[in-house]
């Protein structure tokens, strides 16, 4: 009964399932190779989602996780981190726990992947002297995908729940 009595607190409160199609969200350019397609801002928590594509010889340069944890699970191709021994591959879930440090490769001959990414806090890119270069939260992962549908006459989806 309890399990029931919460349910219906929730559904009372307000907040109604969504159903994204990711097919309906652009490919954002984050990079040289590198593109994120967002899922969900939830501005309240600092945590959004999406998958990331990049085409072989890309990266994401070197990076630290602060504030949250990062949870990922690839779809296709593979990747690996410079600083790891592991490679991910479809079905491969990976865990950061926050101030992990590392820079994620796609090589040249692995072609293409797509990895979907729960993030939470802020990723703050480095240089190899872990000066701080710059950083994204989910503030400005909204802006970036906010800005690119305007640029490209793209109608933008409200992911914000």
């Amino acid at each position: 009964m309890k399990v029931e009595q919460g349910l219906q607190a929730v559904m009372e409160a307000g907040m109604p399932d969504r159903a994204i199609q990711s097919d309906e969200v652009p490919w954002v350019p984050q990079g040289e190779n590198v593109w994120f397609k967002p899922l969900r801002f939830d501005l309240s928590s600092g945590r959004w989602i999406n998958v990331l594509k990049v085409v072989g010889g890309g990266k994401v340069n070197r990076h630290r996780h602060s504030g949250g944890q990062v949870l990922g699970y690839c779809l296709e191709g593979s990747w690996h981190y410079l600083e790891r021994e592991w490679v991910a591959r479809p079905g491969t879930l990976v865990y950061e726990p926050p101030g992990d440090i590392h820079t994620l490769v796609v090589d040249e001959e692995a072609g293409e992947m797509t990895t979907l990414f729960v993030l939470e806090g802020v990723i703050q890119y480095l240089d190899d002297e872990d000066n701080l270069l710059y950083q994204d939260d989910v503030f400005s992962k909204l802006e970036r995908y906010l800005d690119y549908c305007r640029e490209q006459g793209i109608e933008a989806r409200d992911l914000c729940f």
